[in-house]
């Protein structure tokens, strides 16, 4: 029985091209990162968008190098190449504001004085329910207390009360 491999290397050298695996991950992340961007922002839960995109491809990544590859080498190239298009799509978002209404959804009101705006909550398939369910956890009984509801970008959404309750 052997506890250790005989031949370290075959662990930790790399088997794939090394830009192979770069543009792998490029290719992936800017594809699940343009797909979700069209996709409604509900749909990515309580994370953001670029953090559900990250911790989704990191365990991918992460899969393979503990199965599917046999190098080690492969997965953290893979890995760190995910993690510095999420490092340079974030630094890119917090300068420049032209590109963050790109890659990030802006609020999107679903209530506007007292009044559903239904076009806006089917765009984001938001029930009236689901509506009026989140305004009961704010203490909210009826849609005539509240100024404005939002979904957010990251899916959650956010309700502005008039200044009389």
């Amino acid at each position: 029985m052997d506890f250790f491999p005989t031949e370290w290397l075959t662990i930790f050298a790399p088997e794939t091209p090394i830009l192979g695996l770069i543009a792998r991950g490029s290719t992936l992340y800017l594809l699940i990162l343009i797909l979700t961007r069209i996709m409604p922002r509900r749909t990515g839960g309580e994370l953001g968008m670029m953090d559900l995109i990250f911790v989704i491809l990191i365990a991918e990544a992460a899969s393979h190098a503990l199965g599917n590859y046999t190098s080690v080498a492969d997965g953290a190239v893979v890995i760190a190449t995910l993690a510095a298009w999420n490092y340079t799509i974030n630094l890119l978002t917090y300068w420049s504001p032209t590109f963050e209404r790109l890659v990030s959804s802006p609020p999107l009101p679903i209530l506007r004085n007292g009044k559903l705006l239904r076009r806006n909550m089917r765009r984001e398939l938001v029930t009236e329910e689901e509506l009026m369910s989140r305004l009961r956890e704010e203490g909210i009984e009826d849609i005539k207390q509240v100024k404005s509801a939002h979904v957010e970008g990251d899916g959650k959404i956010s309700v502005v009360c008039n200044k009389k309750r």
